[in-house]
């Protein structure tokens, strides 16, 4: 059925990792409206900046081509160096609000115990074939590996990529001293297997292979596919 001015026809797609990088209001919105996050103008600059209330975190969105789009920087507080994640501009905003509702959640007693790998390995991601420690998605596009060694653990990354030559699409980047917790936030949110919704059309998504993505189309009301 075509869209009407009423509705707008909306993609639900899968893997959600392929699906492009979203509406940045997914993100800032419910910061800003429902934490207190304050958020910075500059009508000179593309950008966005949000700070906590505390004016521990600082969120950036910021048009770069030649780095990361998104950073979250988070002062040194008792017991924790200062810390920071990275995403790219295609990283899809739910699994950037994963870590950002992980962040302004409460704290469980568990909550820095959590291993990130764990709910990748509960979804049937695998050591790579070859190459360096990590695990891979079960279609070849998505790897997270964790530097260092189990003595001294280093950053982690996430990252999406397609084709023979794994031309990069989107990374995440979680420094060394990144809690646990937002890292695992994160991959449970990457192995989530319901659809994420799109409404910016095909030129958006980063593939349209239908060996790799599911799309699903509906027609919503207009005001659903704005938020």
């Amino acid at each position: 059925m075509p869209s009407t001015a009423d509705s707008v026809e909306v993609d639900f797609i899968t893997p959600r990792h392929l699906a492009g990088g979203g509406d940045p209001a997914w993100i800032t919105v419910p910061l800003h409206r429902a934490c207190g996050w304050s958020h910075g103008l500059d009508p000179l600059m593309p950008r966005v900046l949000l700070s906590s209330p505390d004016q521990k975190a600082l969120l950036r969105l910021e048009p770069n081509p030649d780095d990361q789009w998104w950073t979250l920087q988070h002062t040194a507080e008792a017991g924790r160096p200062a810390w920071y994640a990275s995403f790219g501009a295609r990283t899809p905003v739910e699994l950037i609000a994963a870590v950002t509702d992980a962040l302004t959640a409460p704290v469980t007693p568990a909550g820095e115990s959590c291993d990130p790998f764990e709910p990748l390995r509960q979804t049937a991601w695998s050591a790579p074939t070859i190459g360096a420690d990590g695990l891979v998605s079960p279609d070849g596009t998505a790897y997270v590996q964790r530097l260092g060694s189990e003595e001294e653990p280093g950053a982690w990354f996430v990252t999406a990529t397609l084709g023979p030559d794994r031309r990069p699409v989107w990374q995440a980047r979680f420094g060394t001293h990144t809690p646990a917790r937002l890292v695992t936030a994160f991959t449970a949110a990457l192995t989530d297997s319901h659809p994420v919704y799109r409404t910016a059309g095909e030129q958006k998504l980063p593939t349209l292979d239908p060996h790799l993505v599911t799309r699903r189309f509906l027609d919503v009301p207009a005001v659903v596919g704005r938020l």
